[in-house]
C-alpha cells in the first residue's frame, strides 16, 4: 500500500477502512495482497474490549493473532455501515457482522441481545489507521448468559 503525505479526504478515509475490513475478513489479507496489519502506522493504537489497549504495530499483530486464533471467519456486513464522518482525521463506523467463534456461529440479531454488534472510532491520517477503538460484545456465540438475569 502506497503511503502519500497529503490531506485526505472523508471518502479516502473510509476506503482505507473498507480495504482494512475486507482484508480482516479475508483471513488477514487483502485481495491485492495487502495484510491487514499494514493498514495501521507503526506507532497505532488499537483497544479492543477484554483484549486491551495494543500500542504499535507489533502489538496489534499479536492482539490480531490472539483474536484470530478464536475466530474461524467473519464477515462484516460493509453495505450496511453508518459512517459517521467529522470532515478531520476521526470518524466511526457502525455495523454488524455474522462468522464462526470457535465456541459456535454468531449473526447480529440472532438472538437481538446477542453479539455481531459494533461500533468503531478511527483516527486515519496519510492513508493509514493511527488509532481504531472497538466497542463490542466480544462473547460471540453467546455462552456468557449466567451472569446477566435478563437473559
Amino acid at each position: 500500500m502506497s503511503v502519500a503525505s497529503a490531506g485526505m479526504t472523508d471518502e479516502q478515509r473510509k476506503a482505507v477502512i473498507t480495504a482494512y475490513f475486507k482484508a480482516f475478513d479475508n483471513g488477514g489479507v487483502g485481495s491485492d495482497g495487502t495484510p491487514a496489519i499494514d493498514y495501521f502506522a507503526e506507532d497505532a493504537v488499537f483497544f479492543f474490549p477484554k483484549w486491551g489497549l495494543a500500542r504499535g504495530k507489533s502489538e496489534i499483530a499479536r492482539l490480531f493473532d490472539d483474536l484470530g486464533g478464536t475466530i474461524r471467519s467473519i464477515t462484516h456486513h460493509l453495505w450496511s455501515v453508518n459512517w459517521i464522518l467529522t470532515g478531520t482525521e476521526l470518524l466511526a463506523a457502525e455495523g454488524t457482522t455474522h462468522g464462526e467463534h470457535r465456541d459456535g456461529p454468531w449473526r447480529a440479531g440472532d438472538p437481538e441481545w446477542a453479539a455481531g454488534r459494533w461500533c468503531t472510532v478511527y483516527e486515519v491520517r496519510d492513508f493509514l489507521v493511527h488509532r481504531a477503538f472497538v466497542y463490542l460484545d466480544p462473547d460471540y456465540a453467546g455462552k456468557d448468559t449466567a451472569r446477566y438475569p435478563w437473559l
